[in-house]
């Protein structure tokens, strides 16, 4: 009988444990539902952009990005982004993807513009800039070839010389 009521408080344990560690992942994913207004920005490439994935501004968390979707008609990536009524946002906003580091994940970092005229609600970030894909700058860096020109293949490695015997 007592190892019957081992065995129940242990479960119990167990249980509570559990409780707390979802309450604290949840309460430090930053899963919060949605408000404010929401803009679309259109990327040549959103790689590394997720649903969820932050939108700051000076480093300060001011949205989310809610959705993406590929325009058909221009085949540009097009990102949702909902941003807080309290943040008020110029015509010329630029948005660009970022990275955290090396190892870190991306963000939307937005850079205010000084027009006068703001974006509203289902409105357009007009000027954006494409994520830098740290993987071909490493690879550049550490042979030395610099890129071809946009649009052409690089030139072909030259034959090797004959050796003469």
């Amino acid at each position: 009988m007592s190892r019957n009521v081992i065995e129940t408080v242990m479960g119990g344990v167990v249980l509570l444990v559990a409780a707390v560690f979802l309450v604290f992942a949840y309460s430090s994913s930053n899963l919060r539902d949605t408000s404010g207004y929401t803009v679309v920005a259109r990327f040549n490439s959103v790689e590394g952009v997720s649903n969820g994935t932050d939108v700051r501004l000076s480093g300060i968390k001011v949205g989310s990005v809610t959705g993406q979707r590929l325009d058909p008609d221009t085949y540009l990536a097009e990102l949702s982004i909902s941003l807080d009524d309290s943040v008020k946002l110029p015509s010329d906003t630029v948005a660009k993807i970022q990275s955290d580091g090396l190892l870190g994940g991306t963000y939307v970092a937005l850079t205010p513009g000084a027009e006068e005229e703001m974006i509203g609600d289902g409105g357009e970030i007009r000027y954006t800039q494409d994520p830098v894909n740290l993987t071909d700058l490493i690879g550049r860096f550490m042979f030395s070839s610099p890129p071809p020109p946009a649009g052409q293949q690089p030139a072909p490695a030259p034959a090797p010389e004959p050796s003469i015997q």
